[in-house]
């Protein structure tokens, strides 16, 4: 198994650390009337429509 030779500096580990940055999801309208923004993939949370149909029961 690796072994580091040496300590990394807290200097180095930061810098290494700081390229790890959250990104936005990409956001798709819904195809319902209201047009809502919704992450790809997931039901729609207003309406509960998944690929133009109903999966999720709105009150």
């Amino acid at each position: 198994m690796a072994v580091p030779k040496r300590k990394m500096s807290r200097s180095n580990t930061r810098h290494r650390r700081a390229q790890w940055k959250a990104s936005v999801p990409p956001l798709t309208p819904c195809p319902c009337p209201r047009k809502e923004m919704v992450v790809p993939h997931r039901a729609c949370t207003h309406c509960g429509l998944y690929k133009g149909r109903q999966v999720v029961d709105q009150p």
